[in-house]
């Protein structure tokens, strides 16, 4: 007996990959799925059933915010028993916030939800859009040997290489290349052949059932600490009222300034349930708050360790637990969790 075509649902949330140039004006109009068609007819070209759900309108990556990732989530939701998997379609400015978010919105999760763009729209002639699109459906339908999804996971495909969504940065506006894992290795490289790096990929656990989530709180504060920096104005930042979790974002391995009235503040958000989170500024490595003293004394004023997180995982792992309403005490222990592989743990 024949196995059944994959089925692929594609969520155009907006972005620069489904912008396409009238002819006749010349300017970039928004994606519509029959003209996306046209422009790439290869897509004809997969014993696949592919789908298609369009934000209306779409959403330009600099407007991305949690309620957006919500309605993401919701769609795989619905359509989850639908589908194989899933290709987003979704601007590059914030594609890894958006990644991370929902890497922890979409529990045991037991299909591969890719997302991907181009930094030329899909329409012109050296659009990286296109390659980007046929290999993350390809990826989004590739099956181990015994049928199992091959990635189940949330990845970013760009410029031949699938990271996972909650370990990824963008770091180029202008390159192909606009994507980067810095702390972990790419899941994939796609080259003549797709190669899987299959001992990194994730996998659900079989006892538990696939569980979204849509609850997110964003009064978050980052906090960029640098030479020089002047009490009165980072106390007018830290006194700000609402305020729920503070990411310190620190030099090196996690250490700041010897100033005694950022400790003190410090240690006064914590007394106030505030949650301290120390992410260093540093692109590769990770926090080690005892290895020297200026680190040892954002420690002793509460800071939990961001570990080797980006700064969009953090983020948005904040944003996801503050969103549920646990006690301090749950959260700081979470945040000390690997949760969707986001952190890398030493024994």
């Amino acid at each position: 007996m024949n196995n059944p075509s994959p089925s692929i649902l594609l969520i155009y949330t907006g972005g620069t990959i489904g912008m396409i140039e009238n002819p006749e004006t010349g300017a970039l109009e928004n994606f519509h799925w029959e003209q996306f068609q046209q422009h790439v007819p290869e897509l004809k070209r997969f014993n696949f059933h592919i789908d298609s759900i369009m934000f209306g309108p779409p959403i330009d990556s600099s407007d991305m915010e949690p309620k957006y990732w919500v309605r993401i989530a919701q769609i795989i939701s619905k359509e989850y028993d639908r589908y194989d998997g899933f290709v987003i379609l979704h601007g590059t400015d914030t594609m890894a916030f958006t990644a991370s978010a929902l890497s922890f919105m979409l529990e045991n999760l037991g299909k591969p939800v890719i997302f991907t763009g181009s930094q030329l729209p899909i329409g012109q002639l050296r659009t990286d859009g296109k390659e980007n699109l046929l290999t993350s459906i390809e990826i989004a339908a590739a099956k181990t040997a015994d049928g199992q999804p091959m990635v189940p996971e949330v990845c970013i495909f760009f410029e031949n290489k699938l990271l996972r969504g909650n370990r990824t940065t963008k770091i180029n506006a202008e390159g192909f290349n606009a994507f980067r894992s810095y702390n972990l290795p790419a899941l994939a490289k796609a080259g003549i052949h797709i190669k899987y790096d299959t001992h990194l990929i994730r996998r659900p656990d079989p006892t538990r059932p696939f569980c979204p989530h849509y609850l997110m709180d964003s009064n978050i504060l980052i906090l960029t600490l640098f030479p020089g920096m002047r009490r009165e104005i980072i106390d007018g930042i830290l006194q700000q009222q609402g305020i729920k979790a503070v990411i310190l974002q620190t030099f090196g391995s996690g250490n700041a300034p010897q100033k005694p009235w950022l400790f003190d503040r410090l240690r006064e958000l914590d007394r106030q349930g505030v949650i301290l989170v120390n992410v260093t500024q540093c692109s590769t490595g990770t926090v080690e708050m005892g290895r020297y003293e200026t680190g040892l004394q954002l420690l002793q004023a509460g800071a939990i360790n961001g570990y080797d997180s980006t700064m969009e995982s953090v983020v948005t792992k904040l944003m996801f637990l503050l969103g549920h309403g646990y006690s301090k005490e749950r959260i700081i222990e979470l945040m000390n969790t690997d949760i969707a592989g986001e952190i890398t743990l030493t024994e």
